[in-house]
């Protein structure tokens, strides 16, 4: 990586990483419906085949592309020790995040490709490769300002995307179909008047980016790998992903996991106080 990065060469990695995005999503399809092809991890989570092609895909485009910059994949056994070693830069990548949802063929998954300078994401492609849409953020350079945010639907142009303002009586909360958790559901039960959406992957992310949706609450955990893409284009668009305490979600080398954490759009709304009540 350069020593001074500029709005122009984050843009140029940001193609390139679409289309490395684009590529591994056509290479996890080749897999899409087919059976006998999941295996289990050590954490009881399912892997498959289309995991594992869509990795391989990724982390050789992203040494040609930057060979001075490590590669943290979920799909890495090696990537605790490569995070622990990276020094200003590294790419975060889940190359098949939502594989519970690849499984059931609901198209709600995605293919995360994230750039992070010190403790930040700087660049986020969340590609969905069922739709061929793409979202899209850079979100700082050396000034540390906001760049960009775009989704990009298939065979169409880039159109730039904004999170909206909230309306506290009638809120969209998105919710994971899989992974709510007690306190996502005691939490929604006190929001009188809010409709909640479900959908699988980082998904959820995009919606409140885009503006469709008001407020994404996750207790339950989370690697660095499930957030990063999408917290970039959450940031471009005017977003937040904070803790639950309402300070910003960071990245440090270790550990991995990520703490409770919620996304928002409308920064005026006191969400911390809301789901601490």
């Amino acid at each position: 990586m350069p020593r001074r990065t500029t709005h122009r060469s984050l843009l140029e990695l940001l193609d390139a990483a679409q289309a490395i995005a684009h590529a591994a999503g056509r290479a996890a399809l080749g897999f899409y419906g087919q059976s006998g092809q999941v295996a289990t991890k050590a954490d009881n989570s399912p892997l498959t085949q289309a995991d594992r092609a869509s990795h391989r895909l990724i982390l050789e485009a992203l040494v040609q592309l930057t060979p001075d910059v490590p590669v943290v994949s979920e799909e890495s056994a090696e990537s605790a020790a490569i995070s622990r070693a990276a020094a200003q830069w590294r790419w975060l990548v889940d190359p098949l995040d939502g594989t519970k949802e690849f499984i059931k063929q609901t198209g709600e998954f995605t293919v995360n490709i994230a750039l992070v300078q010190h403790e930040r994401p700087v660049l986020g492609v969340v590609h969905v490769p069922v739709s061929g849409a793409s979202y899209l953020g850079v979100c700082a350079g050396d000034a540390g300002d906001q760049i960009g945010a775009w989704r990009q639907l298939a065979g169409s142009t880039r159109e730039p995307i904004r999170t909206r303002r909230a309306k506290p009586d009638s809120l969209t909360v998105v919710a994971s179909r899989d992974h709510a958790g007690p306190d996502v559901e005691a939490l929604l039960q006190r929001l009188a008047g809010a409709s909640v959406t479900s959908m699988g992957s980082s998904l959820k992310f995009c919606l409140v980016a885009e503006g469709a949706a008001d407020f994404y609450p996750r207790f339950v955990p989370t690697m660095q790998w499930d957030t990063a893409a999408a917290h970039a284009v959450l940031v471009a668009a005017g977003g937040h992903l904070t803790r639950r305490d309402g300070t910003p979600l960071s990245y440090p080398r270790e550990p991995l996991r990520n703490p409770p954490i919620m996304a928002f759009g409308d920064a005026s709304i006191d969400w911390p106080g809301m789901v601490n009540e």
